[in-house]
């Protein structure tokens, strides 16, 4: 699998290696860090002791970690002893660095990259279909934040529905991508050259990034969170 996340093979971290060798070894997993509220400045620390320094499960930590940076991330055997709400709580900061941060940025990194001037149709098309992604994901990961996360705490609060359950979102989720392909699509076969394209080349540098991010995002729900929310529904039964 060709990702960002995936750099160093099938390497397991453990508990005791320390939190610097992980971000060197792996860049990407940067966004892991802030994605369970781990600021940097933790010199030689372990794992272990950063994670308890910050408040955060280190199991479920390391599974996402392990996970992310695993050649084929499907296997399952991660589930074992995460907590749902470490696990929860990395969700939704990653939902909110996407809605809030990383998008809008892209959007904003793609006004200034392309001509609106010369009244150039494929212009407000490229901006058209990426206002039409983003409202894709929004309407995602709003449905997860309102209603699966909801229902979500109610379980961990001892709550059961009858109307809903873990495999409805499981076989709705879907991956939202197509949108992002045609995007890239237009952009690399259409957009006319204007000379110096460094900035939408950046630009589309970065889509191709939050593709690949919001894939691996969909993976740790799909691979992690689904199948943790199955083994809190056995237990309250």
């Amino acid at each position: 699998m060709n990702s960002i996340f995936n750099m160093c093979g099938t390497k397991i971290y453990k508990p005791t290696d320390k939190m610097s060798d992980l971000i060197c070894e792996n860049y990407a997993l940067l966004q892991v860090l802030s994605r369970f509220g781990v600021s940097l400045g933790f010199g030689d620390k372990s794992v272990q002791e950063v994670c308890s320094m910050n408040g955060v499960d280190c199991t479920t930590f390391l599974a996402v970690v392990n996970f992310l940076t695993e050649e084929n991330n499907r296997m399952q055997d991660h589930v074992t002893g995460l907590s749902v709400p470490a696990l929860m709580d990395y969700l939704q900061r990653a939902h909110s660095y996407f809605l809030d941060f990383q998008l809008p940025t892209i959007r904003r990194k793609l006004i200034k990259a392309i001509d609106f001037s010369s009244q150039n149709e494929v212009s407000f098309l490229i901006l058209q279909f990426f206002d039409d992604y983003v409202g894709e994901v929004r309407k995602h990961m709003e449905y997860e934040n309102e209603k699966v996360f909801t229902y979500v705490r109610g379980l961990l609060n001892g709550e059961r529905s009858a109307q809903y359950n873990i495999g409805v979102f499981a076989r709705h989720h879907d991956q939202v991508n197509a949108k992002l392909t045609e995007l890239k699509n237009i952009i690399i076969k259409y957009y006319p050259a204007n000379g110096d394209n460094q900035l939408l080349n950046a630009t589309l540098f970065d889509i191709f990034s939050c593709e690949e991010d919001l894939a691996s995002h969909n993976r740790v729900e799909d691979y992690l969170f689904v199948p943790a929310i199955m083994e809190l529904e056995k237990g309250e039964k």
